[in-house]
């Protein structure tokens, strides 16, 4: 009987336009509805997973950050917290700035960055970067521009930072076709932050065993949710490697592979 289904939003759940579609979103709530926990999995940040789950009707738990964070929105309870390192932070800032890529920390439900763009959803760094992260806790940080060649010239310095690494390592740097909005993100946290970790820390905390369980996912971060569930789906556009370690491939996320496995479940009550 499975209990609980983690799902990657970005090119698995959301199509290539960044939209949920009606099928998708009557699917989940059929699913939850029957008492399955549909949990989202993102390397966004909280506040916009938290928007996307309440949209399509998923449950209250969100697992965001790349795995660096474990919410419940119902109750406004962080469930776990894996906070970057400071002085990796610090570096990568010195990294960033000089080059006037955009720097985004994710803290608590919002972000703070060197340059604001979206001010409904950020906050300026006002001060310096060593007292503003030894002051707050950093889930994820992110490199982002509009060069694609900018992004992808700074990844050979970002790689020598220790104690952490690059989550979104395949798509979205290294093939130009990926960008989203016209930027190129890099998304960066520590090493053990990731979404197996995530998954497996979620599961033993409501008591459901690996068996019960199901991943959907489309590129190389959601790897470790694979190595954590019992059953393992692919949407049809996912690189080769998650295809390869899936257990099942549906329809792609423009043909709104989700829901047609979600369906498929439903009726075979797997």
């Amino acid at each position: 009987m499975v209990k609980a289904i983690f799902i990657d939003i970005d090119g698995t759940l959301r199509d290539s336009n960044k939209n949920l579609s009606v099928k998708t979103i009557d699917t989940i709530k059929k699913t939850t509805e029957k008492g399955i926990l549909v949990i989202l999995c993102s390397g966004r940040p909280r506040k916009y997973t938290e928007q996307i789950s309440r949209e399509c009707f998923a449950s209250k738990y969100i697992i965001t950050s790349s795995g660096g964070n474990i919410y419940d929105y119902e109750q406004n309870k962080v469930i776990y917290v894996n906070k970057m390192n400071k002085e990796a932070l610090i570096k990568l800032y010195e990294i960033a700035n000089p080059e006037d890529v955009r720097y985004i920390m994710n803290v608590g439900e919002g972000r703070v960055v060197n340059k604001v763009k979206h001010p409904e959803q950020e906050k300026k760094l006002e001060e310096n970067i060593r007292d503003f992260v030894y002051k707050n806790d950093v889930v994820q940080c992110t490199i982002a521009d509009s060069s694609f060649d900018k992004i992808k010239n700074l990844i050979p310095k970002i790689e020598k930072v220790e104690n952490v690494e690059i989550k979104n390592r395949h798509k979205s740097l290294l093939d130009i076709k990926f960008k989203d909005n016209n930027t190129i993100f890099c998304d960066i946290a520590n090493i053990d932050s990731n979404k197996g970790n995530a998954v497996k820390k979620l599961l033993k905390i409501l008591k459901i065993a690996k068996d019960e369980t199901i991943a959907i996912g489309d590129d190389n971060n959601d790897l470790s949710m694979f190595e954590q569930v019992g059953y393992k789906v692919a949407v049809d556009n996912a690189i080769d490697i998650v295809k390869e370690k899936a257990d099942e491939i549906t329809l792609s996320n423009d043909e709104d592979g989700v829901a047609v496995f979600l369906d498929k479940l439903l009726k075979e009550n797997i």
